[in-house]
């Protein structure tokens, strides 16, 4: 059987973005349910996220670094024509990934209860033991991934990703609403969704070894092609991922901290009760998954720049890997600036419309939340750069400063009882803030020529802040016509909040074209993206 196609490397992150699409869509039907007052409601998803978190940092300390690796290395080892090299890197970073993930599985599986008191909400143990597989579970997933995103084939990740977000779709919602009919407590309720993860996580491996041993079949070689030997590849493979998943496990760590401190800072500094900080944080979650959203549009053009900028630095090409940089970075704002605007215009309809009845909190928390959630996908693109030109020490001190800040900031502000729950936001921006800064820095320095700051953020940033003015009136004008009696019922609110995010979507695709925020050689690295630049009349 024939070898899948490659794509380049915008062509991947073109198919990984549209897949995105339909992953997050799915993730929303799963997330949303479970937040809201008729089934986990705010105390319950507490338990899903401190369980979560627990759950991300052990994940990101696993295989954070490790995929990159693999990636980075099949990527220079194809591009030299190393056949049977790719295979050996492949079968010795399975074989360490799995170490790794049974190791972090079986903490989890042994010390939740610990766990759960360190995170100040001792109902998330059950939902860390239901998670504790999915560690193993995706560590092993990820050596495949990393595989064919080395190879240049993105299509294997992106229907992996559906069929994980569908399984974990299915089968959480449906033992959550199960559990809550047969009225067990949230503990137990909030186990059962997250079980999901873990039984879709198992779907996703189920597929992408089943398309590995369709597709890249292991291929005999000649003495003068010979793979490095087994050792060899492995301490390349933990020099080049421990840095990174250090750097990445830093933020996690600081992250899980943050989870910590906020639920007790509340109740020690800011005097609320132990109820009423675990609704807060609750809340907070809720915005949370809200401010994510752009990063997640942001990981398919971080998942293909890394095996491109590697290809290029492997053939000497520095120039062409400075371009790359700069072009995913220009990208990178065109997709994040608009939807933070939007997150912070419309964060009351969004809230109110998806979680009618929850705290009165979640609103202001997404507004203040929208700066950050930039900053985030700005941090995550330049870290992907600096990890595939070789750099990947350098993010590990970016990320130590910035999570210092975040908790230094959040200590004080979270600790008011003016402010409380609302200084974890501006805690988030300042953090993310200060690592986009530095990560700028070394870049600057690290690449052969600069990325150019005017040209990679003035244009989308002109067309976002139109954007946002037109989403702001048209959503005033149209809820405005909608209010009847005085009172915007939760129908209509989503009516309204419809309809500005189409006409939002109109203004900044205008103002795109008017502007040139993307360029007709960005265009032309996309599927059938000449005739998409001719419609928006790009030129040079």
């Amino acid at each position: 059987m024939s070898e899948a196609k490659k794509q380049n490397y915008l062509h991947g992150a073109a198919i990984m973005t549209a897949t995105t699409v339909i992953v997050k869509i799915v993730g929303f039907l799963y997330k949303i349910p479970l937040g809201s007052m008729s089934l986990l409601g705010d105390q319950g998803y507490t338990h899903f996220m401190v369980a979560y978190n627990i759950y991300s940092f052990f994940l990101t300390l696993a295989t954070a670094g490790f995929p990159v690796a693999l990636s980075r290395m099949i990527s220079e080892a194809d591009t030299l024509r190393r056949d049977a090299q790719v295979q050996r890197i492949f079968q010795v970073a399975a074989a360490a990934l799995a170490v790794i993930g049974g190791a972090f599985s079986a903490v989890m599986l042994i010390f939740h209860q610990p766990l759960s008191l360190l995170m100040g909400d001792e109902g998330a143990a059950s939902s860390i033991i239901a998670l504790s597989p999915a560690v193993f579970v995706v560590c092993v997933t990820s050596a495949y991934r990393g595989y064919c995103q080395g190879r240049g084939n993105m299509i294997p990740t992106s229907l992996g990703q559906v069929v994980e977000e569908t399984g974990k779709l299915l089968v959480g919602l449906s033992l959550a609403f199960f559990l809550v009919r047969r009225g067990r407590d949230m503990s137990t309720a909030s186990a059962g969704a997250i079980f999901g993860v873990t039984a879709g996580a198992l779907a996703a491996l189920v597929y992408m070894a089943s398309y590995k041993r369709r597709n890249y079949q292991e291929k005999p070689y000649a003495f003068r092609d010979a793979p490095d030997s087994r050792s060899t590849i492995l301490r390349n493979f933990l020099r080049i991922g421990i840095p990174i998943a250090i750097g990445s496990s830093v933020l996690s760590l600081i992250n899980l901290l943050d989870n910590a401190l906020c639920l007790k800072r509340l109740q020690s500094a800011a005097g609320f009760s132990h109820t009423e900080a675990i609704t807060l944080y609750g809340v907070y979650g809720k915005a949370q998954m809200f401010y994510n959203l752009p990063s997640y549009f942001i990981t398919p053009l971080i998942l293909t720049v890394v095996p491109a900028v590697a290809g290029c630095m492997a053939q000497r090409r520095r120039d062409e890997a400075s371009e790359i940089a700069e072009s995913t970075l220009r990208i990178g704002a065109v997709v994040a600036l608009p939807m933070a605007a939007g997150l912070s215009v419309l964060a009351e309809p969004i809230i109110h419309t998806l979680y009618w009845g929850s705290n009165p909190a979640g609103a202001p928390l997404l507004r203040a939340l929208g700066p950050a959630a930039f900053f985030v996908c700005m941090a995550l693109l330049s870290n992907a750069v600096l990890q595939a030109i070789g750099r990947e020490q350098l993010p590990v001190l970016s990320i130590a400063v910035g999570g210092v800040v975040k908790i230094g900031v959040n200590w004080f502000l979270v600790g008011s009882p003016q402010i409380n729950i609302f200084g974890a936001p501006v805690g988030s921006s300042c953090c993310y803030g200060v690592i986009c800064v530095l990560d700028y820095l070394f870049l600057s320095r690290a690449l052969k020529h600069r990325p150019r700051l005017r040209r990679v953020l003035l244009a989308p940033l002109l067309a976002s802040l139109v954007m946002g003015a037109g989403a702001w009136g048209v959503y005033g004008l149209l809820s405005r016509l909608l209010t009847r009696g005085g009172v915007l019922a939760r129908g209509p609110m989503a009516v309204a909040l419809a309809g500005t995010v189409a006409v939002s979507f109109v203004i900044y695709g205008i103002m795109v074209s008017v502007t040139r925020a993307i360029t007709l050689d960005d265009m032309r690295r996309l599927p059938r993206g000449e005739k998409l630049a001719r419609l928006l009349r790009l030129r040079q």
